[in-house]
């Protein structure tokens, strides 16, 4: 068998029902973000088997992204761990059939307990469907899986509902990369989510003056080791930059490079923010503009630091 092929086929067949499921879409997703959105309680999601490995994460997104969310084995539930939900939550209950007998036997305590429910599944005429305030339809018409038993594509569409579920209220709640870094304080993603500029700069700022000889200021960004040096007129104000870029072009361009002098061949002016700003706007400046540093000011106006990509590295 050609499994490059078969992988492909398995691709286009889970791609083109979630295209379809994808037109099937209507206001239940803007009753239900709505709803979850002005919950004073916590979402609770619950499911068994496949479905709730698929829950699990889709309760970890939400909660990573400022929903509180918590994820409950619907089999679990009946023995203890119902009294984590309150009739101020919304349970979600996952269930592709609609009428998993775990799921099914957790509605009348839930509604009990006075809570509002929701469900996923792919099978809108359920006992589930019916039992519930909202549904959001996962119904895909075939499995990826030849025998059509082992859940493929069905889960794929409920993992990704639960993506859009996720993004609608991130977006609804005006979710932004500080919020996110909140929820995520350990590690290179989290420090470069919450880092500003003036956290990660260097104070130790390459400095030469107009008149400085080209061996000089290779000397002093040697020394200094950031790629490039800020250069300085006679009355101590910055007007502009040489890096190792500049360096280069000055080699190919002069024949005699002993007496060059700085403002012979320095890049005027230079790109740079605020020591205030996150260490992610910075890399996105970079990026921009295609370049490996950028000079830091404080709101004076004064030049306070060097913010090079060689000590961020890590962040990539």
């Amino acid at each position: 068998m050609d499994f490059i092929k078969r992988s492909k086929e398995i691709f286009n067949s889970e791609i083109t029902e979630l295209q379809k499921l994808s037109d099937k879409i209507g206001s239940e997703i803007n009753d239900v973000v709505e709803l979850i959105y002005a919950n004073k309680g916590k979402l609770v999601i619950m499911g068994v088997g496949k479905t709730g490995i698929i829950g699990h994460k889709i309760a970890s997104s939400l909660a990573s992204t400022g929903t509180p969310t918590i994820f409950i084995n619907a089999a679990e539930a009946m023995h203890g761990d119902l009294g984590m939900v309150s009739k101020i939550d919304i349970v979600l209950l996952i269930s592709n059939s609609g009428s998993s007998t775990e799921i099914l036997n957790i509605i009348p305590p839930l509604k009990k307990i006075g809570c509002t429910l929701i469900a996923m599944t792919g099978n809108l005429k359920s006992v589930l469907a019916k039992e519930v305030s909202f549904v959001l339809n996962v119904g895909v018409e075939k499995e990826a899986c030849p025998l059509g038993l082992a859940p493929t594509t069905s889960t794929t569409a409920t993992l990704v509902m639960g993506d859009a579920l996720t993004i609608c209220l991130m977006e609804q709640r005006g979710f932004k990369a500080e919020n996110y870094a909140v929820y995520h304080p350990g590690g290179a993603l989290g420090r470069r989510l919450i880092s500003r500029v003036k956290d990660e700069m260097s104070t130790n700022i390459p400095k030469v003056y107009e008149s400085t000889l080209f061996k000089d200021i290779m000397h002093e960004m040697s020394n200094k080791r950031l790629g490039m040096t800020i250069v300085f007129n006679n009355v101590e104000q910055p007007i502009g930059i040489i890096t190792d870029g500049d360096i280069r072009r000055a080699i190919q361009r002069f024949d005699d490079i002993k007496l060059l002098t700085a403002q012979e061949f320095m890049t005027l002016g230079f790109k740079q923010i605020n020591e205030n700003e996150l260490l992610t706007e910075a890399l996105e400046m970079m990026d921009i503009n295609k370049i490996t540093s950028l000079t830091v000011m404080n709101n004076s106006d004064q030049l306070v630091g060097i913010l090079s990509i060689h000590n961020i590295i890590d962040f990539r």
